[in-house]
């Protein structure tokens, strides 16, 4: 009888959830207001990290800024402070050092208080294939795309269990969905920040602290200097994205609560056939997109 009605209790479920999804293709999803939230978001001194600080500084938040450039964060900091935010902190955090993540966490909360909007944003990439790639860079790559996930999230989650209220936002990649030729270390970092922030998020819905939410991003490649040089087969398809666009979409899926966020739209079909198709099919498919192909970007 159990499994009748749960099985019942699951098929009238999937049925609302996709009408709800249907519904909200023509009306807007509601977005909450983190207005006097405080947000962390590594990586922030420049790139994607400094234009989401302006975005949450225009809402009225208190930014904690960390980045291992010392005048990269400061500027970021003038800039959150110019666009609105009730208070700038900036800190200089190496993110791949789980010791200093955890001391400047606690600085942290002694100066400023509680996070409750978590971004980890930090990244880097070598741009080289698997074997020409140095060992410390391989190494370094999983300390800052993901380790640092880990440490971050042991540091600020407790209060938000605490308080049943917070965010955990990761920045990924769609090739941490994808595998993309010449990038095995950066889409083994990513692969495991996908899992690992997907699974914290199922660990907080089975223990039943709905008020912190998840959001996971990943988008394909983004003009910043990141991925300086960087060509796409089929820009029309798989563009690479203009940075402001990318935020303006992370901003609202964290305000509406949105899981997951893929961009371009192309990506949510690309990744769904990649799970779907045997490897030899899903391989071609690879090599029409050029994501077998080799990456040529300019790192």
């Amino acid at each position: 009888m159990n499994f009748f009605l749960e099985t019942i209790q699951v098929v009238l479920l999937s049925i609302w959830f996709n009408v709800e999804s249907f519904i909200h293709l023509f009306v807007p999803r509601r977005r909450k207001n983190i207005s006097g939230e405080v947000v962390l978001i590594t990586g922030a001194g420049s790139g994607i990290g400094r234009l989401m600080a302006q975005e949450f500084a225009a809402l009225g938040t208190v930014l904690v800024l960390w980045d291992i450039n010392k005048d990269g964060v400061k500027e970021t900091a003038r800039l959150a402070q110019s666009n609105g935010a009730i208070k700038v902190h900036h800190y200089l955090c190496d993110c791949s050092d789980k010791n200093e993540v955890y001391r400047v966490a606690d600085q942290v909360k002694r100066e400023v208080g509680d996070v409750s909007i978590l971004v980890n944003n930090a990244g880097i990439v070598t741009g080289k294939k698997f074997i020409d790639a140095p060992d410390s860079l391989i190494e370094k790559t999983m300390e800052v795309n993901t380790m640092a996930h880990f440490w971050t999230y042991k540091a600020f989650l407790p209060a938000m269990i605490a308080n049943n209220h917070g965010h955990l936002v990761s920045i990924a990649s769609s090739a941490g969905l994808i595998g993309v030729n010449g990038l095995a270390d950066y889409c083994a970092s990513k692969f495991a920040a996908v899992g690992f922030a997907e699974s914290v998020g199922l660990e907080l819905l089975a223990t039943g602290k709905d008020g912190v939410k998840t959001t996971i991003v990943c988008p394909y490649f983004i003009n910043t200097g990141m991925f300086d040089g960087c060509q796409t087969k089929w820009p029309t398809v798989l563009p690479i994205l203009d940075p402001h666009y990318v935020v303006k979409q992370i901003l609202y899926a964290v305000l509406t609560d949105q899981v997951f966020l893929l961009l371009p739209r192309s990506m949510y079909l690309i990744a769904g056939l990649k799970n779907i198709l045997q490897w030899k099919v899903s391989s071609l498919l690879g090599v029409y997109l050029g994501l077998a192909g080799d990456i040529e970007c300019d790192t």
